[in-house]
């Protein structure tokens, strides 16, 4: 293992898959899709943005705006346990020599699939979540939490696929500056960062489509786990990723 680290360091900078935008891309409409789902037909309440459900709890803490903070605990509290499974899973399929970016995606699908079960014929309905709402958007921040994690592990600068408020940030100030700019305007890095806006806003108005059309959670949400499940599977051809835990970089194995 560690040879292969010292190797990827003497390789210089990192050379993404090919593949890996297009992937990344995809995973962002989805998280748009789910986001949909967990505002308007579980919440409101956040399950991939977490900031959302922190200022929820502030807000609900100085009793303003008569927000639910039940469930943007519980769907905090999951989102936390999401991040520590997956970055504990991850590491140890990693150091079992496991394709650890694969294994990621592979169980949030399953997490997807079950909190579509638990959400089986269930009835979008915004505002005063029931039990079984909590109990789906719980497990779909469970499901984020991992989602962040393995993201953050593969670190494709641009497209974070659960937030996009930097990619704005830079895409507009990539337009606003043009040429020569630390936004880098003009360069793909710059137009990724373009598509994973418009990636996140196809999804949510994908998902809020769906909702207005009467789906029930368990349809909502079994289309998503499929996307992910064929994100995952898409890279069984492309290049190992590992994690370099010295430097803080990734690079291929």
């Amino acid at each position: 293992m560690e040879e292969n680290r010292e190797a990827g360091r003497a390789a210089g900078p990192r050379r993404l898959p090919l593949l890996m935008p297009t992937l990344m891309i995809a995973l962002t409409v989805v998280t748009g899709v789910v986001e949909a789902v967990s505002l308007l037909a579980l919440g409101p309440v956040f399950t991939a943005m977490q900031t959302g459900n922190v200022l929820f709890l502030a807000f609900g803490a100085a009793r303003v705006g008569n927000l639910p903070a039940l469930a943007a605990a519980v769907s905090l509290a999951a989102f936390v346990l999401g991040v520590v499974c997956g970055a504990r899973l991850e590491a140890l399929a990693e150091a079992r020599g496991k394709r650890w970016f694969i294994t990621g995606l592979i169980v949030e699908s399953g997490l997807i699939v079950a909190a579509a079960a638990a959400g089986w014929g269930l009835v979008p309905h915004y505002g005063s979540p029931t039990d079984r709402h909590l109990t789906v958007s719980a497990i779909l921040a469970l499901a984020m939490g991992l989602r962040n994690t393995t993201i953050l592990r593969a670190n494709l600068p641009g497209v974070p696929t659960t937030l996009v408020t930097r990619s704005m940030t830079a895409f507009l100030g990539g337009a606003a500056m043009g040429r020569g700019n630390v936004f880098g305007f003009g360069t793909s890095r710059w137009a990724l960062r373009g598509l994973s806006v418009l990636a996140m806003f196809a999804g949510g108005f994908l998902g809020a489509l769906l909702v207005r059309a009467g789906w029930t959670v368990n349809w909502l949400l079994l289309p998503t786990a499929a996307v992910v499940l064929v994100v995952g599977l898409s890279y069984r051809a492309e290049p190992r990723l590992h994690t370099d835990q010295t430097s803080g970089r990734e690079g291929p194995a």
